[in-house]
């Protein structure tokens, strides 16, 4: 067995019958009216079904996995951008000067780079400029003065997929080896004390192959999971849904796009994927088997979790969507899913940033139920 096909076996359903019921109990008699804490209650419900133990312990150590990936499909001209972005990107987060790695020093996460397909060299980030530099009287990044400086993985599997608008993306034993990397970095995190995982990627075209998986595993038209990713006009968008379209009916010869949906996960995640959506499935997976919450990002990692949650059904009680990308595949996928964003804030950077925003709302649901008064507690009349 493979490190993710191990981890699917891991996986087990959360425990809402017992800790859950618990939690729901136990949010009935805090010194409030009952509701008044609106979803965090449901959060903190879901939090103690999930570790399985009312009250739930509060994730303070969470880790952002960030996986970068390059796609060929750029070739077809569906981005602006140079595939070369991704690895100076990728430079730029080992840096701490990525969104994705301000917003988590400000929430006190550690976040890992992990190059899983990127095509061409990664820089070495350069050094932040010290006290009286040009660029300020201090620091660029605190990172580096905290010691908590994003650390890079190296596990390409391939220097980018191939073209998905004229074959398949990649190999099923390159989608494989993705999802164990994915898993592995899970299982990594966890060792060293992660009570979290956040969802990051990093590649340019990369909503391309979203929102084909998204179509794929939802059976939606490509008109209305196909996005304007970072910025395009409407005859590329034009270009970039006929793109999806005809991609995804690859996969269901003969039929509308709208019909159904494929089969075959791992098939369609190879035909139309990408290895960083390959490897937050995989992460995704993993944080289940552990029995840890895994908080979403945006639409790549919406796409990963519908590839997770087709695989491994009982995977989707330890989804917490963090936030709702502007990205229309984003609202299609997390409905499927059944899942309600926590954020709504017109975002669609990626990285994990919207997700990573999140993070204190995850952690103020948990405390709640650890640390707020009941009626019987703090001596108050219950109405």
């Amino acid at each position: 067995m493979t490190q993710f096909t191990e981890a699917c076996a891991l996986v087990r359903p959360i425990d809402s019958a017992g800790a859950g019921a618990a939690a729901e109990a136990r949010t009935d008699r805090l010194t409030k009216p009952r509701g008044s804490l609106g979803r965090l209650e449901a959060l903190g419900t879901q939090l103690a079904a999930i570790a399985r133990t009312c009250p739930p312990p509060v994730p303070e150590h969470v880790a952002v996995c960030v996986f970068a990936g390059d796609h060929g499909v750029l070739a077809q001209g569906v981005s602006p951008w140079p595939r070369e972005v991704t690895a100076q990107m990728v430079a730029n987060f080992r840096a701490g000067g990525a969104a994705v790695t301000v917003l988590a020093r400000q929430t006190g996460a550690e976040v890992v780079v992990v190059d899983v397909g990127v095509a061409t060299p990664i820089p070495e980030p350069a050094p932040a400029p010290g006290p009286g530099s040009a660029s300020g009287p201090g620091p660029r990044h605190s990172a580096a003065a905290i010691g908590s400086e994003p650390r890079l993985l190296r596990r390409n599997v391939r220097r980018g997929t191939a073209d998905l608008a004229t074959g398949p993306a990649m190999t099923r034993e390159e989608a494989y080896a993705a999802l164990d990397v994915g898993a592995g970095v899970a299982a990594d995190a966890l060792a060293v004390g992660a009570q979290m995982l956040v969802t990051g990627e990093m590649g340019i075209g990369n909503t391309t192959p979203a929102a084909a998986l998204i179509a794929a595993l939802t059976g939606a038209p490509a008109a209305e999971v196909t996005g304007r990713g970072t910025g395009i006009d409407d005859a590329l968008l034009a270009h970039k849904t006929e793109v999806v379209r005809a991609a995804v009916a690859r996969l269901t010869p003969g039929a509308d796009l709208g019909a159904g949906s494929v089969a075959d996960p791992i098939a369609a995640l190879a035909e139309v994927g990408g290895l960083e959506i390959a490897a937050l499935t995989g992460l995704i997976v993993g944080g289940a088997a552990a029995g840890v919450p895994v908080l979403l990002d945006g639409v790549i990692a919406a796409s990963a979790a519908l590839v997770a949650c087709a695989l491994v059904p009982d995977v989707r009680g330890y989804l917490i969507a963090g936030h709702l990308s502007a990205e229309p595949g984003a609202s299609i996928a997390l409905d499927h899913l059944g899942l309600e964003p926590l954020l709504s804030l017109n975002m669609r950077l990626g990285e994990g940033s919207g997700a990573t925003l999140a993070i204190p709302l995850v952690q103020a649901a948990a405390r709640i139920l650890r640390e707020m008064a009941t009626f019987e507690d703090a001596d108050v009349t219950e109405v």
